[in-house]
């Protein structure tokens, strides 16, 4: 077997430096998460607007990262027919609606849509006036997971005192 030359020691080195800084950029790259929160306008009209997940290191472990926790009350799968079309409804209650198969759009305010796709998250805030449209595409029928928020607590106020 023959040693390694010096020559052949600083070739791998060098290959090794450059597969580890290759890797790197790929590796600290964080993919954004966006939330579309579907609200009702002063206008009476539903409106959306996206917004990224602030996110912090996490607790659980170093190289984790987590955002804010937010109170729910449950989870529920919701199944839209195929070719389902429902006009102006507003939002049951305030939920984050997570896309999870199939394909759809909502329409709100000023022609804007919103594209349904799995991965998708809205957080639906519309719970009053005109409500927004919501089309299921024609292909297959589109499955949500809802997760309705706590509502937020009001503070008591005693009369008197």
């Amino acid at each position: 077997m023959k040693p390694i030359t010096r020559l052949g020691f600083l070739v791998i080195l060098g290959s090794l430096v450059v597969i580890s800084a290759a890797s790197r950029p790929a590796a600290q790259r964080r993919a954004t998460t966006t939330v579309t929160r579907l609200y009702t306008g002063a206008d009476g009209q539903s409106h959306a607007a996206d917004t990224d997940v602030a996110w912090r290191p996490a607790k659980l472990h170093a190289e984790l990262s987590e955002s804010e926790s937010v109170r729910v009350t449950a989870a529920q799968f919701l199944r839209w027919p195929r070719g389902f079309v429902w006009e102006g409804h507003p939002a049951s209650k305030r939920q984050y609606v997570i896309i999870v198969s199939g394909r759809g759009e909502v329409d709100v305010a000023g022609g804007k849509k919103v594209q349904l796709s799995p991965g998708r998250v809205l957080l639906a805030e519309d719970v009053t006036g005109k409500g927004h449209t919501t089309r299921v595409g024609a292909d297959e029928d589109l499955v949500m997971l809802l997760v309705p928020l706590q509502q937020q607590e009001q503070p008591v106020v005693h009369a008197g005192r």
